[in-house]
């Protein structure tokens, strides 16, 4: 199912060590599987779980106990930000332990990267690494059952197979539950790695079924769950911290008489900043500790301060695009070339020239940033909605001058993410003010105006491209100019240019059959934090790329789906490395090549589904957009309404989605959902613009998303089941980028009028009379 040798995984039981304790019941069956060493392959680059660009590991260490009542608990190291994760991963291990659902129960590892193996969740990677790891630790722990249960009754183990949470003697019809066997199976080595015994596909109880419940929804339903605001603890305190502005500003004057004042407020103290780059660390200020969170909040507005703003105070979007624009009208770094595009264009039937502008975006999680943080003899202690807890713990470490051993992080719930929460700059607050008040916990609470003005925004970009026709109307030359602030600027010099890992999102990765092709990256300075969001850089290259297409397919008089299947040629796979130096999100390019022919197949099923041709009436139309990313093959088709004072009707959404197998198709679907009711309000409505450095937008009011009028009346979502054996890709992410240029080509279907430049909000005003 994966491609992965059995061989390259290590099962151990663990029951005699004490490892985890508490994980289970006494008598526990306690089992871990992770890679194993690959010494032999210490010359060969690595992919995937076994290494990533700047030397990240990803080990998936599985850990399973089984307990004398039959409780089944299955350790997760992945945290849960509403994709499922929690679910999803338990139900793998479930099925090859042959165990009955009921009896599953998961919780949350804390951040311990020696332990667990790499614990970042992002990059729509936790499922496509976990999966046959998963398989291998419930394979051994349920031969273990059966191979203890033949001992008890002194039988062959041939004639003994697992069944729901019980190990029948075939013959006989006697059975034993998980539970009677635990502290007999703890007792007994872990089968070799040449005998463990996986389950046919047709034999999976929960593994691509719609029928398993979530692990954790009754719990999330009735408020007993936990995030990152409901940890309690007696005699707390609270704190929210007043930031510098602009990016890389100090504190020139601090003036807190008043603050002190406010009935509640305990102590005003100075968070130190960090020299730009400033990478995970906090952006300084002044904090304002209380004895409740709203007395910090009025005790922050009762502070004067005097801020000196620093370079970046000449951050201005207007003027910073009209930059942009100029340095995509001329050469830039070249990153990809074949053929003659000047000559093609010196010969060309007809040019079309576009230029697409994609604003900063916040991520704006329903649970903006919060922590708690406690710090006694040494050491600290945090609760928080992590996406990345073993950088959270070495950046702990590093700024209170401890141990990293003395450092523990406990990771809740996460009420979103969408990457901004892999950045542990809120925690390292929460951290730093504990410290100035020892045995007590202290939580830092960050409003959304904190969270909008202070994140680490999507980059801002604009896309030049320009085509040639031929005479029969022939895509014969492309140029992309692809300008944008790189991530890069977080952790060194700020690069001004996209870095490999952003370029191979779309952009240098593109796979149509062009004859004549040159991809450039020109320069852009980095004014503000710019970080991970979810799709990353495949939002402007999918929207740049698709909608340049359509308007080509357009300019030659063609329908839009037949063109953009010629463009995509003859079926074929793409080593991702063979067109530069791309990272096809850390995965072996063997394994996980470019398939021309699924991205073919998804765009038939999307249009299939869509009744893609059908007539419709002026002022509604269908927009199709297909784009590879994170592994995984996703086309959009919308069916949109204008109506006469330019409202936005989305009617229907059709998305064709290959992910390889699926593991769990409702959290699929739910993710394909999500994805494009976010990718929806990403076009329609969402921008943070700067001016004088500061961000412009406050609150919802300003930086808008998507709400229920935007939402689709109905999305299907409809699995394109590959041809053959393919390995898992991702879910979490690859359904944001096409939903984007799927709505502008639906537009121009619908009213003629092209959309280059987003948010869309009011450019349809009036475009009846235009």
């Amino acid at each position: 199912m994966s491609g992965t040798d059995i061989n390259d995984f290590a099962v151990a039981n663990l029951s005699r060590r004490g490892f985890l304790k508490g994980v289970a019941a006494g008598g526990a069956l306690l089992i871990a599987a992770s890679w194993g060493a690959r010494d032999v392959f210490a010359e060969e680059r690595k992919y995937g779980a076994d290494g990533m660009e700047h030397g990240w590991v990803d080990d998936p260490k599985v850990f399973l106990a089984l307990g004398a009542d039959g409780l089944v608990t299955f350790v997760c190291s992945r945290s849960e930000m509403g994709q499922g994760v929690r679910t999803s991963l338990a139900m793998v291990v479930a099925d090859e332990l042959e165990a009955d659902w009921a009896m599953m129960r998961v919780v949350q590892a804390p951040g311990d990267e020696q332990r667990y193996g790499n614990q970042d969740t992002d990059g729509s990677r936790s499922m496509r690494h976990w999966f046959e790891p998963l398989r291998r630790c419930g394979a051994a722990a349920r031969q273990m059952l059966e191979q203890a249960a033949a001992e008890r009754w002194q039988v062959p183990v041939g004639e003994c197979r697992a069944e729901l949470h019980k190990i029948v003697h075939v013959p006989s019809g006697r059975s034993l539950g998980y539970g009677e066997l635990a502290e007999a199976a703890a007792a007994l080595p872990v089968p070799a790695r040449d005998s463990l015994r996986l389950k046919a596909p047709e034999r999976f109880r929960y593994i691509g079924k719609e029928s398993t419940r979530s692990i954790d929804g009754a719990d999330i339903v009735n408020g007993r769950a936990v995030y990152g605001l409901d940890p309690r603890f007696e005699n707390m305190l609270y704190a929210v911290v007043a930031r510098p502005p602009v990016y890389g500003g100090k504190l020139k004057a601090l003036e807190a008489s008043a603050a002190l004042q406010v009935p509640g407020v305990v102590r005003v103290v100075e968070i130190a900043g960090s020299p730009l780059p400033s990478e995970f660390q906090p952006l300084g200020g002044v904090a304002v500790v209380a004895s409740n969170t709203w007395a910090a909040i009025k005790g922050r507005q009762a502070l004067q301060l005097d801020w000196e703003d620093g370079a970046n105070a000449v951050y201005d979007s207007v003027a910073y695009r009209q930059a942009m624009s100029a340095a995509a009208k001329a050469p830039g770094k070249v990153v990809r070339e074949a053929g003659d595009v000047e000559a093609a264009f010196a010969g060309a039937g007809r040019l079309v020239e576009a230029e697409y502008y994609i604003p900063h975006l916040a991520q704006a999680p329903m649970e903006p940033p919060v922590a708690t943080a406690y710090f006694a003899d040494g050491a600290c202690e945090v609760w928080a909605p992590s996406q990345a807890p073993q950088v959270t713990r070495e950046r702990i470490a590093e700024r209170l001058g401890i141990p990293f051993d003395k450092v523990k992080v406990n990771v809740t719930l996460l009420g979103g993410g969408f990457g901004r929460k892999s950045k542990p700059d809120f925690i390292l607050e929460a951290a730093v003010l504990a410290k100035e008040f020892p045995g007590r916990h202290l939580r830092v609470q960050w409003t959304r105006e904190d969270d909008l003005q202070h994140s680490y925004f999507h980059t801002v970009s604009l896309e030049y491209l320009r085509g040639a026709l031929d005479a029969d109307g022939k895509p014969s030359a492309w140029l992309h100019r692809s300008v944008a602030p790189s991530i890069g600027a977080l952790f060194g010099p700020d690069p001004r240019h996209e870095n490999a890992v952003e370029l191979g999102m779309g952009f240098v990765s593109m796979p149509y059959a062009l004859p004549n092709l040159r991809l450039e990256n020109p320069e852009a300075a980095a004014h503000t934090r710019v970080g991970w969001y979810r799709s990353v850089s495949n939002i402007p290259h999918a929207f740049a790329v698709q909608s340049f297409i359509a308007e080509l397919a357009a300019a030659a008089g063609r329908d839009h789906r037949d063109f953009l299947l010629e463009l995509l040629g003859p079926a074929r796979k793409i080593d991702p490395h063979s067109l530069g130096d791309t990272w096809n999100h850390g995965e072996s390019p063997t394994l996980y090549p470019i398939d021309t022919g699924r991205l073919r197949a998804v765009i038939e099923e999307a249009t299939r589904q869509a009744g893609w041709g059908r007539k419709l009436p002026r002022g509604r139309g269908l927009g199709l957009a297909v784009h590879y990313s994170f592994v995984t093959y996703v086309a959009v088709v919308l069916d949109v309404e204008v109506r006469d004072d330019g409202t936005l009707v989305v009617h229907r959404a059709d998305m064709a989605v290959d992910c390889g197998p699926q593991v769990n198709p409702e959290r699929i679907r739910s993710q394909m959902e999500g994805a494009c009711v976010m990718g929806l309000g990403n076009t329609v409505v969402s921008e943070i613009s700067f001016k004088a450095g500061r961000v412009q937008q406050s609150n919802l009011h300003q930086y808008e998303v998507a709400r229920m009028p935007l939402a689709p009346k109905t999305i299907a979502v409809h699995p394109v089941r590959p041809t053959g054996e393919v390995p898992l890709g991702g879910v979490g992410e690859p359904g944001v980028p096409p939903v984007g240029p799927a709505l502008a080509n639906a537009i121009f279907a619908a009213t003629g009028r092209r959309i280059r430049d987003l948010p869309i909000r009011d450019q349809l005003k009036g475009w009846r009379e235009a």
